[in-house]
């Protein structure tokens, strides 16, 4: 696979019971998505998120790059507050991609900078996250209200869904934003919403205050922490995507209240790639952040 040689293995292992699915559909899965999925995530650091006996068994973060052929290139990360240094697998191409399926690494959470550039996040992202009884839909229009911060600062953003129960809210930058910036900024902007809507949203961590609240996670804009990619896959009892998807389309479950159109399955996913992935310009769009008050 692009001069690579791999070698893979167990193939008819199942790792999703339920439907039945194997590691060889897991692994075709990545090799359908991995034009789009490089497109996003491609040449930065990765966590892989591995379930060796399949989603209904014990599963793991491998952040520290595994045992791997001679090709698999990594980068020296130094965590800030502990100053340990290791080696992170980077995701530089497909032959990659499908090494880590076969590692039953059914998840991808790429970094926000990439390998050339630690320090510099190439992407900025909002994790709206619901505690029950909220749900997708209140994220949605708490999304919509996110959106309209931005664009009012002259930056545009991209939805795709979790996978989960949740909403990502992504502004690429592509500039020389430090994640110093990007996360004064996110937290700004998350207690802005906070302080326009206290009963709709939290800005806070403690799992107390978000019940019936959308908590917009600013904190994931640091170095050494990932989000999960754009097409890829999450461990759930089905194969559920972090899908790309449009405006148009949260707006619509924010104003129906019905979530069903953003739950996100593999083979969903797979037809939406036929028509084109709806966060392509994202891919290469660069923007400056601005400063950002939020008592004003």
């Amino acid at each position: 696979m692009g001069g690579r040689r791999l070698s893979l293995s167990n193939l008819d292992k199942v790792l999703w019971p339920r439907p039945g699915l194997t590691k060889r559909w897991l692994v075709d899965y990545y090799a359908a998505v991995a034009p789009a999925l490089l497109r996003h995530a491609g040449a930065q650091p990765v966590t892989l998120h591995r379930f060796p006996d399949g989603v209904e068994g014990p599963h793991f973060y491998e952040t520290r790059a595994p045992a791997r052929p001679g090709w698999v290139q990594t980068v020296t990360f130094r965590m800030a507050r502990t100053g340990k240094v290791f080696d992170v697998v980077v995701l530089a191409d497909e032959a990659t991609l499908v090494w880590a399926a076969q590692l039953a690494a059914v998840e991808i959470h790429p970094y926000l900078a990439p390998a050339a550039a630690l320090d510099r996040p190439a992407t900025m992202v909002f994790d709206l996250d619901p505690g029950a009884p909220a749900t997708l839909v209140e994220c949605c229009r708490v999304a919509r209200c996110l959106r309209d911060v931005l664009d009012g600062m002259g930056l545009r953003s991209w939805p795709k869904t979790s996978g989960g129960l949740g909403l990502h809210v992504v502004v690429p930058l592509h500039s020389d934003a430090t994640y110093e910036r990007t996360k004064a900024f996110a937290r700004a902007a998350a207690l802005l919403l906070e302080r326009d809507r206290p009963g709709e949203v939290t800005s806070s961590m403690p799992l107390a205050r978000r019940t019936g609240r959308v908590f917009v996670d600013w904190s994931q804009n640091d170095p050494g922490k990932s989000t999960v990619a754009a097409w890829s896959l999450r461990g759930f009892q089905v194969p559920t995507v972090a899908l790309p998807v449009t405006w148009d389309e949260v707006d619509e479950v924010a104003r129906t209240a019905d979530a069903r159109p953003l739950w996100s399955y593999a083979g969903d996913a797979l037809r939406r790639l036929e028509s084109g992935d709806p966060m392509v310009e994202a891919a290469t769009l660069r923007q400056t952040l601005p400063s950002f008050d939020p008592s004003r």
